[in-house]
């Protein structure tokens, strides 16, 4: 099975090192010296992993073969891909790998169907399910363990805990107009 672990961004310096954006929460066995990545566009590689440090929080990599800025700045935005055993798995129990997470249903705490997990976008600050929903339309769910409760690989399922308006745009809104002082019409001509 192939996964995508990063993408490259711009050349860093004059001797052929890149930034990466990872995309894996296992750099270090990865992305590590001799770790050979195929590529997305795949004439960009197959490339081997010769450095990599990190500078000012980000991770720099040197390729083989790769000397020059010019050569680091052609491989601007390339997806590195590593090939992973289907049957391997995290090395932390709540972790898991977007394939093991792809096709789950999506049920409420009550058992309620939600829809199916299509896709999942990382971002900086979250990882956000696309769920779809048996009408079609689609809805994200952020992976947070205060939102997704359970994930249970045996019974393909995530199991969430959404707050209101999250899943539907029946979200339930306080009006202020109900809580304005003031407003205390009950006693209002009691006044003897």
């Amino acid at each position: 099975m192939q996964l995508v672990v990063a993408r490259i961004g711009r050349a860093h310096g004059i001797k052929g090192e890149v930034t990466v954006e990872v995309r894996t929460d296992e750099p270090e066995l990865r992305l590590g010296p001799g770790a050979v990545l195929t590529t997305d566009p795949a004439s960009a590689g197959p490339l081997t992993i010769e450095t990599g440090r990190v500078h000012s929080g980000r991770l720099l990599l040197r390729f083989e073969g790769v000397r020059d800025r010019n050569g680091a700045e052609a491989l601007r935005n390339t997806l590195l891909i590593a090939d992973v055993d289907p049957a391997e798995l995290p090395e932390e129990p709540d972790e898991y790998y977007d394939h093991q997470l792809m096709d789950l249903d999506v049920v409420l705490t009550d058992g309620t169907e939600i829809g199916r997990i299509t896709e999942i976008t990382h971002l900086p600050s979250q990882d956000l399910f696309i769920v779809e929903r048996p009408d079609g339309t689609e809805v994200m769910i952020p992976f947070v363990e205060q939102i997704v409760t359970e994930i249970d690989l045996e019974a393909q399922r995530a199991v969430i805990d959404p707050p209101p308006g999250l899943i539907d745009d029946r979200a339930e809104i306080a009006s202020a107009r109900d809580d304005e002082p003031g407003d205390d019409t009950e006693n209002a001509g009691d006044a003897n």
